[in-house]
Parts: C-alpha cells; structure tokens; sequence
C-alpha cells in the first residue's frame, strides 16, 4: 500500500504542477482576448481537489514531516484561498488582487512537492530491490 500510495503521490504532485502552468496560460488567453476567462475558471475548479487527495494519500504515502507540511500549505494557498480571492472583487479589490502573487506562491509549493515526491516514490523501490 506504501509503494502505490507513494508513487500516486507523485502522480497527483507533478499532476498539478503541470495543471497550475496550465491554469496560468488559461489566464493569458482570456486575458488577451483570445477566448473569456470562462477556460480558466473552470479548469481552475477542477484543479482545485488535487491538493486534498494529495493530503489524503500522503496517508499512505508516509512522506517525510517536511512533505506533509508542504502539501498542508499547498491545500490551504491552492484550494482554499486562490479560489476565494477572486469573489472578494466587490467586497474588497485589494484583497482580492491577492489572486496572481497567491498562484506565484502556489507554483513554488507545488514545485517543492513535486520535486520531494519523487525521491519518496524513489525510496520505497530502493527498499524492495535489495
């Protein structure tokens, strides 16, 4: 259970890696006209659950405190807070223009999991090929 949780850890870490480059294209196409932000909203609300099945399986995984840690605050600045941000628009603009420097910070938490998933999916081989 150990070897696949920690192998659909990294999956899902380089998964949504990938996703929040994607996401941030999406933003430039609605942003210079070429289709609305209707892509990148959406796309957004489907990337949005990767980080709690990441928690999840890190149940699995056994990752390293560090690694934990990291994909909590993934959770917590990609999930929770990048999606709230924009609905703030009318209430309070410069909360909400928190949108853009949050998915900067998202991008780096997402690189650091993705980078520390593959040794831990790495390590478990390591131990069951001796």
């Amino acid at each position: 259970m150990q070897r696949a949780g920690r192998f659909l850890f990294a999956i899902l870490a380089w998964a949504f890696l990938v996703g929040v480059v994607v996401q941030v294209f999406l933003a430039g196409v609605g942003l210079f006209g070429v289709s609305g932000m209707d892509l990148h909203v959406g796309f957004g609300y489907m990337i949005v659950y990767i980080p709690l099945l990441m928690l999840i399986v890190a149940l699995a995984a056994r990752p390293d405190r560090r690694t934990v840690w990291l994909t909590v605050a993934l959770f917590v600045f990609g999930s929770v807070i990048q999606p709230t941000l924009p609905y703030l628009r009318s209430l309070s603009p410069f909360i909400a223009a928190l949108h853009p420097p949050n998915a900067l910070l998202v991008f780096w938490l997402a690189a650091m999991v993705a980078r520390r998933s593959l040794p831990l999916a790495r390590s478990h081989e390591a131990t069951t090929t001796r």
